[in-house]
């Protein structure tokens, strides 16, 4: 049994489609079912589908779904193969209440050690109320697992102590690279810009734009407008976030708040940046990171001094996440580096 009911988008998707390709081959020697969102996210053959797409609706909803109705099926699929179901793998954090020989589960979300600010209420409320919840929901069962799998050690480690669970009961596996052979090959002739900052995220409050924003806004003061551009991919309309981020640094020339990039047009970006900059406050891995390494051998990093990023990219340059002044230098540094060369 595998269930990943939330599981719809992102990187979180790209795993468990991965897991269930990997189990298709398998289907000759096991039965394997899988609880998910909505069938159509996944063409992996051979496997048995159930479908709860309700659940996504409320948190109380996915709890239920968790310890009420995955307890059900357990129970029903016991009865139809006449024994217990032999592993039940959870493709999503939490650890459900089933009738199962074996347990593991799979933890993505790092947001219980995510330090959030006033302003994360004001901005989304949710994602602070998600960091309290998942320290609790972590617990919950926790210890009917044989095996916690985790992308980095710190992770481990961090869960190993918040949790009680002895850090040989985990896995650490990063997650694998798709080949990104074609976006390298596309980008022959163009030119690295070292004058050029991207940093490539969504318009939640955790990424914390607004430390990149400020160092700009500094960094112009000192150059003056045009000596360097920020590329952001939020327009600025997309929530009350990036609309307060708009309203208060709209007005600093060298930002571009472009928005949006199609994934063509996201990795053309990477190449052409000199510089990605990535200053997020909480983060599982990090996977622009390793994209933009990828395709750009030339460029550099500046990254938030937390364990995620050190562990995602050693050789970056780091900086304290909320230390606007402190990224501003590293960035004049950039520039007046290329100036010299």
């Amino acid at each position: 049994m595998v269930s990943g009911v939330n599981l719809r988008k992102g990187g979180t998707l790209t795993i468990m489609r991965s897991c269930l390709e990997y189990l298709s081959g398998k289907t000759g020697e096991y039965r394997i079912v899988a609880l998910v969102h909505r069938r159509e996210l996944f063409d992996s053959p051979g496997i048995d589908y159930i479908e709860l797409p309700w659940c996504v609706r409320s948190w109380a909803l996915r709890l239920w779904a968790e310890y009420v109705t995955m307890h059900r099926i357990s129970r029903q699929i016991s009865r139809e193969d006449g024994r217990k179901v032999w592993l039940w793998l959870s493709m999503h954090d939490t650890t459900p209440r089933v009738i199962a020989e074996h347990q593991e589960v799979y933890c993505h979300t790092s947001f219980p050690f995510m330090k959030w600010q006033l302003r994360d209420f004001r901005m989304d409320f949710k994602i602070p109320l998600f960091s309290m919840f998942t320290r609790w929901a972590y617990r919950i069962n926790v210890h009917r697992n044989d095996c916690l799998i985790v992308q980095q050690n710190w992770f481990r480690d961090a869960m190993s102590g918040m949790l009680g669970v002895p850090v040989e009961k985990f896995r650490v596996i990063p997650p694998q690279q798709p080949s990104l052979e074609r976006y390298m090959n596309s980008g022959t002739g163009e030119v690295c810009d070292r004058r050029l900052f991207l940093y490539a995220s969504t318009p939640d409050c955790h990424k914390n734009f607004e430390t990149l924003c400020e160092a700009a806004r500094l960094l112009e003061l000192e150059t003056g407008p045009g000596a360097f551009r920020v590329l952001l991919t939020i327009s600025g309309t997309e929530n009350r976030y990036a609309r307060w981020l708009k309203s208060k640094w709209g007005g600093v020339s060298s930002i571009d708040f472009h928005g949006f990039m199609t994934r063509d047009e996201l990795f053309a970006a990477y190449r052409r940046a000199g510089t990605l900059v990535f200053p997020s406050r909480v983060e599982t891995w990090g996977l622009p990171i390793s994209e933009y390494l990828a395709v750009n051998t030339d460029g550099l990093v500046l990254a938030a001094d937390l364990p995620y990023a050190h562990e995602t990219s050693p050789d970056a340059v780091f900086f304290p996440a909320t230390d606007a002044v402190a990224l501003k230098n590293e960035m004049l540094r950039i520039l007046e580096s290329e100036t010299t060369d």
